[in-house]
């Protein structure tokens, strides 16, 4: 879409990782809340946790007090030992770069292991979270509300060697411009044909 090109031209993951094992436990901490505040809980939490030896050393009372702020902290904290336990046991202590084999990790869904796919493994992967759902029903690429039915439509509608840059860039312009609340309409180059312009 020549369109997303203009609006994101450097579309890019914004949660701050070294690792594939960083980015899986930073896109759980990611549900149900902003980049920016997994950030910033990350920069301190992956100090001194950052591998799944260590999340499993930690106890789940501790690991609830640092991951606090990211909501949800209880389901958050069991997922990423459960998960944590799943990669050492199973995995060798290392991620799986499969994806099959990452929806078998606790705590993962498709959407997350989309993510740690195209973002670790720079696979072809096209993860449909709350903006990529807005977006695409928004722009008329889609008529659901179900994640994995648009996910399986928009991977119909766009080659694959796109999905992954597609993604990213219908996140970012879901997240700065196509908003949930108060759509900035009058920036987007989609005003004209968009159902949902206010322009």
């Amino acid at each position: 879409m020549k369109g997303l090109d203009i609006m994101v031209p450097d579309p890019k993951c914004e949660l701050e990782h070294n690792n594939p094992f960083e980015l899986l436990v930073a896109v759980i901490l990611s549900a149900q809340c902003t980049d920016k505040r997994v950030n910033q809980v990350t920069r301190e939490l992956f100090k001194t946790h950052n591998t799944p030896d260590a999340f499993l050393k930690i106890s789940q009372g501790e690991l609830e007090q640092k991951i606090h702020s990211c909501g949800f902290y209880h389901n958050k904290a069991k997922a990423i030992k459960a998960m944590s336990a799943d990669i050492l046991t199973r995995f060798g202590g290392q991620v799986p770069a499969n994806f099959d084999d990452l929806l078998t990790l606790a705590g993962v869904g498709r959407k997350t292991a989309n993510v740690v796919m195209a973002v670790a493994f720079g696979g072809d992967n096209f993860a449909v979270d709350t903006h990529v759902l807005r977006v695409s029903n928004r722009l008329g690429l889609v008529l659901t509300k179900d994640p994995n039915k648009c996910e399986e439509e928009l991977c119909k509608i766009f080659p694959k060697k796109n999905w992954s840059r597609l993604h990213y860039q219908m996140v970012l312009f879901g997240r700065y411009t196509c908003k949930a609340m108060k759509p900035e309409c009058e920036k987007c180059v989609f005003n004209r044909e968009c159902p949902h312009s206010r322009v």
